[in-house]
């Protein structure tokens, strides 16, 4: 906005001095004197007399006694008035000399009204200091410097007008910022969100413009700052649940876009690549997007489980080389917050607990609906995503107050889209020998993803043929998860 608003000034005032007509002005000079012969004390008084008249005169030169004569002369199609804003009169301190200016767009012609203004002067003095008995006047002026047509415009002045809108510009933009961001109050890192809520800071992940393209942890180099920011969030998940008691973990967010459903979708993939048996459940019965980031098929899932037409023993779907299981949302339901507040809901999430090590569920936004503080009953704790220059502190205060109205267990706040650089910067990078910051290894191919906790075979990026790999494997393994693991 400074840089903005700097540019601006001088872009303004290099078109003022562009497209402004020129101002010329011409200048003349009287000197005034007394006419004596006196002795030098005489002199003296008349010397004082003259200086003390010669601001009456300065003072006399916009008058129409002296304009309307020189306005005559030349023929000019103004008057007085008029004529009183081009002409401009000074003298200096303790001098008798009398400066007359006149501005004008033609210099030939500044030069003549300057001449005109100056005689006109000279006899308007000698009519007004003329004795009224006879004689002559005491006051005498000439012109000791005549005015001459100048060369050059005085106006415009492009190296003061470029410098007036640089200052003015650059004000302007400092105030414009400081008053942004008195007045912004979007919570940018972990400063602000300090103002709002002692909860702990699980983790912050950086801003990635591939992200869209390539959302999951599996499609970026193992120790990318990506890929480390999901494994941080895993280990501080795992400490802040230090009593083991939140099984189940609901991953949620205030507004839409904050990055709820990437976050819960790659931390269920770092939890499934640190050796735990995981659970994905897609809870977003309004917007479902797990299905999407993971190729999965969502016309059986979660609703289907919750009405009764299928065991969720029959719907999970096992995803990657890792013990990570998926399970979709199913068709949309008109009623989605009956549904996830039902006492099916609980029996659900109470077997996926008995079967798993790790339950994450991926939850509606908190303000748009009352899904995420329903299910928040049937869950052991909850994880908010906060988008960085998104989100706003009274939207984060008030679903903090949703949460704590029905009396949930907040584990955390996970801060998304963080600048990788500045000073709201969470996370930092270490790459091995190598390792380039925009990808991988020289051997990495954009279409293959490296399992890094286990030492495994290249697994595609493609989220489909992951899905599809997982079939197969999945008609060698024992059927359903719950036999399997009994």
């Amino acid at each position: 906005m400074i840089s903005a608003a700097t540019l601006a000034g001088l872009l303004i005032g290099g078109l003022v001095s562009v497209f402004a007509k020129p101002t010329y002005t011409a200048e003349t000079q009287l000197f005034v004197a007394i006419q004596s012969s006196g002795s030098v004390q005489e002199l003296q008084q008349g010397n004082t007399f003259s200086q003390a008249r010669v601001q009456s005169y300065v003072k006399t030169v916009d008058s129409p006694a002296v304009l309307q004569p020189a306005i005559d002369s030349l023929g000019l199609p103004t008057t007085a008035e008029e004529l009183a804003s081009q002409v401009e009169a000074t003298t200096d301190l303790n001098t008798v000399l009398i400066n007359i200016s006149v501005s004008d767009h033609s210099p030939v012609q500044a030069a003549a009204i300057a001449q005109g203004v100056a005689n006109s002067l000279i006899k308007t003095v000698d009519t007004l200091e003329r004795p009224k008995t006879g004689g002559s006047s005491p006051v005498s002026l000439s012109v000791i410097k005549p005015a001459n047509a100048p060369t050059s415009p005085s106006a415009p002045n492009t190296r003061l007008n470029l410098i007036l809108g640089f200052l003015a510009g650059l004000a302007i933009g400092v105030a414009g910022a400081a008053l942004r961001t008195t007045l912004d109050n979007r919570i940018r890192g972990e400063a602000d969100l300090r103002r709002i809520t002692s909860a702990p800071l699980l983790g912050g992940i950086t801003f990635d413009q591939d992200a869209a393209t390539r959302p999951l942890l599996t499609q970026v180099a193992p120790q990318s700052p990506r890929a480390e920011s999901f494994r941080q969030l895993r280990t501080n998940l795992q400490f802040a649940n230090v009593s083991g008691r939140a099984k189940t973990v609901l991953i949620t967010s205030s507004l839409p876009g904050e990055g709820k459903s990437t976050t819960a979708t790659n931390l269920a993939i770092a939890l499934a690549q640190s050796g735990q048996t995981v659970c994905l459940v897609d809870a977003d019965l309004r917007r479902p997007m797990v299905n999407e980031y993971l190729g999965i098929d969502r016309s059986v899932g979660l609703t289907t489980t919750l009405v009764g037409q299928a065991d969720v023993n029959d719907v999970l779907q096992p995803w990657g080389e890792d013990n990570l299981y998926v399970l979709a949302s199913g068709q949309i339901p008109p009623n989605p917050s009956e549904l996830l507040g039902s006492d099916a809901m609980k029996q659900l999430i109470l077997r996926l607990e008995q079967a798993f090590d790790t339950v994450i569920v991926d939850a509606p936004p908190l303000l748009p609906v009352t899904d995420a503080a329903v299910l928040s009953q049937h869950v052991g704790g909850i994880a908010i995503v906060v988008g960085s220059q998104k989100l706003r502190q009274q939207d984060l205060e008030k679903s903090l107050g949703a949460l704590d109205l029905v009396g949930a267990n907040i584990l955390g706040i996970v801060l998304n889209r963080l600048p990788s650089k500045g000073p709201d910067a969470y996370s930092y990078s270490y790459y091995s020998h190598g390792e380039k910051p925009g990808g991988g290894p020289a051997s990495f191919k954009p279409q293959m993803a490296q399992s890094h906790d286990r030492g495994q075979m290249p697994v595609p990026t493609s989220a489909h043929a992951g899905f599809e790999e997982s079939l197969s494997r999945d008609r060698q393994r024992p059927v359903g998860i719950f036999r399997q693991r009994q």
